[in-house]
């Protein structure tokens, strides 16, 4: 059986399956919160069900997805 949450792990897979580019996706932890943090695209993914995001972020940090306290992208122009 297939539940909400399976759903949206699904369509988030691609951060934790592996990149072609080294250390595309960092895990950012600000002061409140750990968010998704794309490098490539220099933003944040955008993840709209709390459940969701915490597994995503669970299972980024099982496949050894870096982590930072420090902003992980380029300057905004």
């Amino acid at each position: 059986m297939s539940t909400r949450t399976d759903n949206g792990n699904t369509r988030y897979a691609y951060l934790w399956q592996g990149s072609p580019y080294p250390h595309r996706w960092v895990l950012w932890d600000t002061a409140d919160d750990i968010l998704v943090f794309d490098r490539d695209a220099n933003g944040l993914v955008d993840i709209d069900d709390e459940r969701v995001r915490q597994e995503v972020v669970r299972r980024m940090r099982e496949a050894g997805v870096p982590e930072s306290d420090d902003y992980p992208g380029r300057p905004c122009s």
